[in-house]
C-alpha cells in the first residue's frame, strides 16, 4: 500500500542540539525510498538543519509558538488533518505525555521517538527507542495497543551512512589520526577543551576537529587550531561525515546519537556525556565492550582521558575488539525496520478494518 505522507515533529537548536532533527532526517529518508512523503513541523531550528532540509527537498512548516506547549500540539494537530497524513512521528524531550495524547486523541497514528521513558503513560502507536539500555521495563505504564521498538537494531542512520555496511576495515597498528566530535552545536564547548588537551600532550598524531554549523565557538576553535601543530585541522558543516568518520583511526565523542554511526562504521570510540541523557548511552556501551567511556564532562578527569588515548593508540587489538563489538549492535537497517513496522501496523489495520465492515453487511 502507498505509505501516504508522514508529519515529523522535532527542533534543533544551540541548547538541545541537532541531534533529534537529524535522526528524524533518517526516518524521512527511509519513508521516502517506502514511497511515502515527509513535511517537518519545527518550532525552532538551526541555519544549518533548515538548510539541510532544503537540500533534501523536504516541506518545513515553521510554528510561531512555544515548543511542547498546548499551542504547538494544537497546531501539530491541524497541520496533520490539513495534509491528510497517515503517520506522525514526535521526538524531542520538550514533548510531555499531555503533548502525546493530545495527537493521539486526533486520530493520528503516532510514532513517539523516546530516550528516557520520561513520557509516562504512553498512548502511542509506537514508542522508538533506539538506545542500547532500552528495555521494557521502561514502558510499563503504556496503552495495551502501544507497540516497542527497541535497541540499536532500529537506530535511525542517514543514507550517507548506509553505504558503508559491507565494508571491511582495515586496523592500523598504530593508530594515526583521531576524530573529535561533540555534538552539532556542543554549547559547553567540550571541544576546546579536548582539544587543548590533545594538542598539548605528547602524542604523535593527526587530529581532526569536526564541528556543526550551529556551534558557536567556531572562531576560537579555528584560533586554538592555529596555534596547534601542522597534523592539526578543523572542518565545519561537514557534507560528507560518513567519510570522514571511516577515515578515523579512532574518535573522541559525545555519547549522542553519533555512536551508532560510528558503531557502524567500526570506529573505536572513547565516550564523553555532555549531559545527564547522554550517561546511559557511554555507560552501557562501555559495558559492552563496544566503547570505553570517559564519564561525564563536568566531571572530565583529564589525566584519565589523555591516558585512554594514549593506551589505545599503540592496541590495535584493543582497537579492533571495541570496533567489531560495536558493529555487532547496529547494521544499519533501523530507519526502514521502522517504516516496515509502522507500514505492517497500517496494512493490518486497514485489513480488519475491511473484515469488520463485510461483516456488518
Amino acid at each position: 500500500m502507498n505509505p501516504g505522507t508522514l508529519a515529523i515533529r522535532a527542533d534543533a537548536g544551540v541548547a538541545m542540539g541537532t541531534g533529534h532533527a537529524m535522526r528524524c532526517l533518517a526516518l524521512a529518508q527511509a519513508w521516502r525510498q517506502a514511497g511515502g512523503t515527509v513535511l517537518f513541523a519545527m518550532a525552532e531550528s538551526t541555519p544549518a538543519i533548515t538548510k539541510r532540509l532544503y537540500e533534501e527537498r523536504i516541506e518545513v512548516v515553521r510554528f510561531q509558538c512555544p515548543p511542547g506547549g498546548v499551542e504547538d500540539a494544537n497546531g501539530f494537530e491541524a497541520l496533520a488533518d490539513e495534509c491528510g497524513v497517515t503517520w506522525v512521528a514526535v521526538d524531542g524531550y520538550q514533548f510531555d505525555s499531555s503533548y502525546q495524547r493530545t495527537i493521539k486523541n486526533s486520530g493520528c497514528r503516532l510514532l513517539w521517538v523516546d530516550d528516557n521513558g520520561h513520557c509516562t503513560p504512553y498512548c502511542a502507536d509506537f514508542v522508538l527507542n533506539q538506545n542500547i539500555y532500552a528495555h521494557a521495563g521502561m514502558y510499563s505504564s503504556c496503552c495495551f495497543d502501544t507497540n516497542l521498538l527497541l535497541g540499536p537494531r532500529h537506530a535511525l542512520l542517514r543514507e550517507e551512512f548506509l553505504q558503508w555496511r559491507r565494508c571491511q576495515r582495515d586496523f592500523a597498528p598504530v593508530a594515526k589520526h583521531v576524530l573529535v566530535a561533540m555534538g552539532g552545536s556542543d554549547p559547553q564547548n567540550a571541544t576546546a577543551q579536548v582539544l587543548n588537551l590533545l594538542r598539548q600532550s605528547d602524542l604523535n598524531i593527526g587530529v581532526t576537529v569536526v564541528i556543526g554549523g550551529s556551534n558557536q565557538h567556531a572562531e576560537s576553535l579555528r584560533e586554538i587550531v592555529r596555534e596547534s601543530p601542522a597534523k592539526f585541522r578543523l572542518q565545519t558543516e561537514v557534507k560528507d561525515m560518513a567519510g570522514l568518520m571511516a577515515g578515523a583511526d579512532l574518535a573522541i565523542s559525545a555519547a549522542g546519537s553519533s555512536c551508532y554511526e560510528f558503531a557502524l562504521l567500526q570506529v573505536p570510540m572513547i565516550l564523553i556525556a555532555l549531559a545527564e541523557n547522554q550517561g546511559p548511552t557511554a555507560q552501557s556501551l562501555s559495558e559492552a565492550g563496544a566503547a570505553v567511556s570517559a564519564g561525564c564532562f563536568k566531571n572530565l578527569d583529564c589525566e584519565r582521558l589523555i591516558e585512554t588515548v594514549r593506551h589505545l593508540i599503540p592496541d590495535c587489538a584493543l582497537r579492533r575488539s571495541l570496533a567489531q563489538g560495536a558493529r555487532q549492535l547496529v547494521d544499519g537497517n533501523g530507519a526502514h525496520r521502522v517504516c516496515e513496522s509502522l507500514l505492517r501496523h497500517e496494512d493490518l489495520r486497514h485489513k480488519t478494518l475491511v473484515k469488520v465492515q463485510v461483516g456488518t453487511l
